[in-house]
C-alpha cells in the first residue's frame, strides 16, 4: 500500500483538489484517494478527521500532514526531484512561482462567478466587467508565459509544471462555460485537459452522483 494518502472533495467540483491531485499523479507518485463529499453534515468532521484545517486537499505521508493545496504540490516536487514539477531555470521557476502564488490567493470574483463544474456545459453564462477583468489577467499571464518560457512544450513553461496544475481548473472553467478567449489561451486550454491524467480526473467527476446546487449556475 502506498504510504501516502491524498483527502480530496468531490472530483466536479473541487478545483483545489484538483490541484494537488494532479501534481502527485504527474509526478508519479503512488498514493491512495479518499473522498470526502462537500457540502454534506458530515462533511466537516469527516475533514478534521485528517486536519484540523478543516479544508481539502489534505496529504498524509506516514504520521506526517500537509494541508493546502499549493504546500502539497511543492511537497510532491520534493518527493519526486526528477519530475520537473518545476522548471529547471531559475528565471523560469521564479515566474512560474509567482504566477502559482497569483492564482493561489487572487481571482475571487473569477472563483464566485464561475465555480468549477467538469460536467458544466453552459456557455452563455451573464460576464460582468469584473470577472472578464479576471479571465484578461488569466489569458494574459498564459500569454506571456508562453511566449517566453514555453518553446518546449505545450504547457506554460514547455513541460508540464506545478504552474499548470494551478491554472487546470481554470481552463476547465473557460471550456465548460464557453468563455471566448483569444487562439493561445484555446490551445493551451486543450493541451491541460487532454492530459491523461485530466481525463482520468474528469471521468471520475462525471460518475459522481453528488449534485451541489450552490454550485451549478446557469442550470435551470
Amino acid at each position: 500500500m502506498p504510504d501516502l494518502t491524498l483527502i480530496v472533495g468531490n472530483k466536479n467540483y473541487s478545483s483545489w483538489s484538483l490541484r494537488a491531485w494532479l501534481s502527485l499523479r504527474m509526478a508519479g507518485l503512488a498514493f491512495d484517494e479518499i473522498v470526502i463529499p462537500l457540502d454534506q453534515p458530515d462533511t466537516a468532521s469527516r475533514i478534521r478527521e485528517y486536519s484540523l484545517a478543516g479544508r481539502v486537499p489534505v496529504l498524509r505521508h506516514g504520521d506526517r500532514t500537509i494541508w493546502d493545496s499549493l504546500a502539497i504540490c511543492e511537497y510532491a516536487a520534493e518527493l519526486a526531484p526528477d519530475a520537473g514539477l518545476w522548471p529547471e531555470d531559475r528565471t523560469a521557476r521564479a515566474v512560474a512561482r509567482a504566477v502559482s502564488a497569483e492564482m493561489h490567493s487572487g481571482f475571487a470574483v473569477l472563483r464566485g462567478a464561475l465555480p468549477m463544474n467538469i460536467r458544466a456545459d453552459r456557455p452563455g453564462v451573464p460576464i460582468s466587467d469584473d470577472t472578464r477583468a479576471d479571465i484578461d489577467r488569466v489569458c494574459r499571464i498564459w500569454g506571456d508565459c508562453r511566449e517566453e518560457f514555453g518553446k518546449d512544450g505545450p504547457f506554460l513553461f514547455g513541460p508540464f509544471c506545478i504552474a499548470d496544475a494551478m491554472f487546470v481548473p481554470v481552463a476547465a472553467r473557460f471550456r465548460g462555460y464557453g468563455i471566448k478567449v483569444d487562439e493561445t489561451a484555446r490551445d493551451y486550454i486543450e493541451a491541460v485537459l487532454s492530459l491523461p491524467a485530466m481525463q482520468e480526473w474528469s471521468g471520475a467527476a462525471m460518475a459522481e452522483p453528488w449534485i451541489l446546487e450552490s454550485e451549478e449556475i446557469g442550470a435551470g
